[in-house]
Formats: structure tokens, C-alpha cells, sequence
């Protein structure tokens, strides 16, 4: 009604001032919406105004800080929160995946560091301090933020952030990508690891000692190849002599035969003599053959005897070998954090430790994944969340944990009250775990850009992961190392072929997808 005669006022007014009324019609709607914008403006001021939620700000802890321990980043927030021993040290807004491009909600761990990285999908892209958590082209770096999700699916910080969080990140920092707010929460439970000290007291002297002995056990089994080699060559040599000989024997007796008969069958005197010369030669011949069949046949078997006992020598010094290796292995996996991953979709349990080697086909370090069991989940038909528990210091009775959830079927508590972890697999591991090592627990199998290179990573099935979808996976390579302890350290296969990962989902960004492949050397960004 107010606008009404604001309107008709307006428009006589314009008339009297000589306006041709078809100008008035465009005026008289400029002069309403000048009035309703007016109006609307003093209905807010009136009424009480809606608060707005704050934008992510960079902060730092008013304390010293630790060596973050892990980082959680919120997609719904935007914003990165990075974790020491006793909470949050540094938070700063991000910028994660646009729609269509989304950065998968999941667990990941940073894979390797790159201060001046470009970019091979997108235009050559500067992607400062690139600290990467897929090897198909996720990964946290600088990046402009214009405060809101933008990226092609990583995760962008402030750039000067990027620079600082740098340095004092380290390979196999968990990365927790969560779609909304969590944070880590003191958490006990007697499933957790219980370290043992002393056996964490000896772990550095094993670990110093053990390769030296299987040093010693692999020149042993060399040795005993060489021993072998040579026992082989001899008995062959022996064995052509004495078919030779035998040979020889058996045309000396058939000359001694041959020289009986002629002698029996001599009708003259001179022609018996004669035979019976020939038959002395012959019967020489082949006592001497005789002779020397049996002292080669004597020597054959001592020599054959030595060969066997090269051979059983052998095959205990190779064992002695392996067992040695294997238990360095074990040794330096033992001064190393510890993860676990235990997947209600697969019904098994996964280990992981860091080697330190560089990775055959460049980028990164090798992971140990010698361990993969099935594993008891009670109710199993029903889901579990995802939960990350995390040993981030030692105490006086053992280790203090944290827990995470990013998708909560049920809470930590109960979700770790459903999983029995086999006594062989905690006899192996938890004698010695140390901070940093952690337990997963998922409704979710591992993505296939899980590999012998990277820690765990998997991505929430019920979340959008346009990130992985645009990009090329990596591929499913196998790759052993020696078991000798000086050329490969004794670690087994890094890879393993039983698992059972998320499928490819491409036609639907919302469910398990980006399952392409990556090839070495090619970073798909």
C-alpha cells in the first residue's frame, strides 16, 4: 500500500514537471524499487540480525608447540586444524574441491614433499609447498583461497601457511579429511597396544645387531652355494671317469673272454701259445680296469657323500639366511610407528610400517605390508564409522591415545568393542609400538591408491569424490625386494594382490570412484 502511493505521488509530480507520460512508467518502477529497498532496509534494521558463521582465520596455539602429529581438514568449515601431542598448534581456512571436482573425505598421509611443484593436469600450475597424500594428485599445498571450496580437489592453503607447515610436517603425517568438524578426543581402551618396555629398551640394539648377523648368515649361504658348485663340477668329472672306466672294464673282460675261447679252441701248440699270451694281456687289462673301477667308485661315493652334506648344509644355511633377514627386518620395522587398518567391508586387518627405501620406480619410500589377516568383527552386518586412534606420547604404563571420527555409525567406544585383533598379529606389533602408530577402523575397504608406497589411504563411500574420479589412479604394481639383508634389507612383498579395494564408481561422483590408473613418473594434477 506504502509503495502504491509512493508511486502514484511520484508520478503526478513527474507530469507536472512536463515528463511525457511514457517516460513516467520506467521511472515509477526505478522510484519502487528505490522505495522497497528502502523499506526492506529499515524492516532489517529493525528486526534482530541472523549471525553469520565466522570465517576460518589463521591461529596459532598461545603455547609451544610439538611436531604435529596429524591434520584434519573440514570440508563443511573449510579449514585446516594441525595436531601435536596436546591439541591443536596451527589452524588456517582452505580451499578444498569445487562440485564435480570434490576432495574425498577420507584418511590419507603425507606420501612426499615438493617446495616448487607444478602441476601436470593444469596448465603447469604453480603448487607450492606441495605436501602430496594420493599419488594420483591429491594433495595439501599454497594456493589462493577466495573463501570458499575451488580447487580441482586438493586441499589449497594460505600460501605463507604452506611455507611454515612445510618444515614441520614429515613423510607419514596422517591427514584426516573429514566433511565435517572433528577433532581428537583422549580416548583409552584395553585394545589398544600395550608396549612392553623393556622389549622397546632392546629394540636399537636388535636393530643394530640383527643385520650384522644376517649379514654373517647370507655370506654363510654364499659360501655354501660356492661349496655346492664345486662338490657338483667334481662329481660330474667323477661320474664321466667312471662311465669311461666301466666302459673300458666291460671291453677288457669281453677281450679276456674272447682270448679264454681262443685259447680253449687252439689245435696246434703254437697257436695255443699264442692264445694263451693274449690271454695273459687280456686278464691284466682288465684286473687294472678292475683296479681302477673300484678306487673310483670309492672315491665317487666319498666324494658323493661330501656333495649331499654341501647340499643339506646348504639348504640350513639358507634358512638360517632367511630367518636372519626376516629378523633384521623386524628389528628396524620395530623402532618404527605402527598403523592398522581393520575394514568391515573386506573382514581383514592391515599392517603398515615405513621402510625408509626409496621406491624402486621413483617417488617416495617403500611401506612394509608383510601383515594382511582376516579379522573378527561382531555384528558384522552392521556398519562401524570410521574411527582414528592415534598414540600420540608415551606414559608411565604405556601409551596416551586420541580418537577421531569422521563418520559415525557408531562411537569409537563401541566401534572398538566389536573388533577381536588376532594374538599373532599384537605378539608382533605391540611389544613394541611407539607414538604416532595408530589404529583405523572403517565400514570402507582400502582405494586402490593404497599400493606399496603410501600408508593407508580410503575415502568415505557416502561422500561426493570428484577429486579421485577426474584424476588417473595409481596402477597396480608388484614389487619384492631381496631377502638378502645387505642388498634389500629382508622386507617381503610390499604388495599385496588379496586385497579387496573400492571399486571404480565413475558414473556417480557420490559413491566409491577415480579409480584410473597412474604410471610412473607422471603426476596427474
Amino acid at each position: 500500500m506504502v509503495i502504491r502511493l509512493a508511486t502514484a505521488r511520484y508520478s503526478v509530480a513527474m507530469r507536472r514537471r512536463g515528463v511525457p507520460a511514457r517516460g513516467v512508467p520506467a521511472i515509477v518502477t526505478f522510484a519502487a524499487v528505490a522505495a522497497l529497498t528502502a523499506l526492506t532496509g529499515l524492516a532489517a534494521d529493525a528486526a534482530p540480525k541472523q549471525a553469520r558463521p565466522k570465517p576460518a582465520t589463521e591461529a596459532t596455539a598461545p603455547r609451544d608447540a610439538g611436531e604435529p602429529l596429524m591434520a584434519i581438514v573440514s570440508i563443511k568449515s573449510q579449514q585446516v586444524t594441525f595436531y601435536d601431542a596436546d591439541g591443536w598448534i596451527l589452524r588456517a581456512p582452505v580451499s578444498t574441491g569445487t562440485k564435480g571436482r570434490e576432495t574425498p573425505a577420507g584418511i590419507f598421509a603425507i606420501l612426499e614433499k615438493n617446495r616448487e611443484h607444478r602441476s601436470n593436469m593444469y596448465d603447469d600450475a604453480e603448487m607450492p609447498n606441495m605436501q602430496r597424500i594420493t599419488w594420483n594428485g591429491i594433495a595439501l599445498h599454497g594456493g589462493p583461497l577466495p573463501g570458499y571450496a575451488a580447487s580441482h580437489g586438493c586441499v589449497r592453503m594460505p600460501f605463507g601457511f604452506a611455507d611454515k607447515m612445510f618444515d614441520k610436517t614429515r613423510i607419514g603425517m596422517r591427514v584426516i579429511i573429514s566433511p565435517n568438524d572433528a577433532e581428537p578426543m583422549e580416548f583409552s581402551h584395553p585394545a589398544l597396544f600395550s608396549p612392553n618396555r623393556e622389549a622397546i629398551a632392546a629394540a636399537p640394539a636388535k636393530a643394530e645387531a640383527l643385520p650384522r648377523e644376517a649379514a654373517e648368515a647370507a655370506k654363510a649361504a654364499d659360501e655354501a652355494k660356492k661349496a655346492i658348485a664345486t662338490a657338483t663340477r667334481e662329481t660330474a668329472s667323477l661320474t664321466a671317469s667312471l662311465r669311461k672306466l666301466q666302459s673300458l672294464k666291460t671291453r677288457a673282460d669281453g677281450e679276456l673272454a674272447s682270448a679264454e675261447k681262443a685259447v680253449a679252441a687252439a689245435k696246434t701248440d703254437e697257436v695255443k701259445a699264442r692264445a694263451e699270451d693274449l690271454k695273459q694281456k687280456a686278464a691284466a687289462k682288465a684286473a687294472d680296469l678292475g683296479t681302477q673301477l673300484d678306487t673310483a667308485k670309492a672315491d665317487s661315493k666319498s666324494k658323493l657323500d661330501a656333495a649331499a652334506a654341501a647340499k643339506e648344509a646348504a639348504k640350513t644355511a639358507q634358512t638360517r639366511k632367511a630367518d636372519t633377514a626376516k629378523a633384521a627386518s623386524e628389528a628396524k620395522l620395530a623402532l618404527e610407528p605402527v598403523s592398522i587398518y581393520i575394514s568391515r567391508a573386506t573382514q581383514k586387518l592391515y599392517v603398515r610400517r615405513p621402510t625408509h627405501k626409496p621406491a624402486p620406480d621413483g617417488g617416495g619410500i617403500v611401506f612394509d605390508a608383510t601383515i594382511e589377516v582376516p579379522v573378527t568383527i561382531r555384528n558384522s552386518d552392521r556398519p562401524i564409522g570410521t574411527h582414528v586412534f592415534t598414540a600420540v606420547a608415551q606414559t608411565g604404563s604405556g601409551l596416551r591415545w586420541t580418537a577421531v571420527t569422521i563418520d559415525g555409525a557408531d562411537d569409537a567406544k563401541a566401534a572398538l568393542d566389536r573388533i577381536t585383533i588376532p594374538q599373532e598379529v599384537l605378539d608382533r606389533i605391540a611389544p613394541t609400538a611407539i607414538p604416532r602408530s595408530s589404529i583405523i577402523i572403517s565400514d570402507e575397504p582400502l582405494s586402490v591408491e593404497t599400493n606399496y608406497r603410501t600408508e593407508f589411504v580410503a575415502v568415505l563411500s557416502t561422500q561426493p569424490q570428484g577429486g579421485f574420479i577426474t584424476r588417473k589412479p595409481t596402477p597396480s604394481v608388484d614389487v619384492y625386494a631381496s631377502s638378502d639383508p645387505v642388498q634389500g634389507d629382508g622386507f617381503n612383498p610390499f604388495f599385496q594382490r588379496s586385497w579387496e579395494p573400492q571399486p571404480p564408481q565413475p558414473a556417480n561422483t557420490r559413491r566409491r570412484g577415480g579409480q584410473q590408473y597412474w604410471q610412473p613418473g607422471t603426476n596427474w594434477w
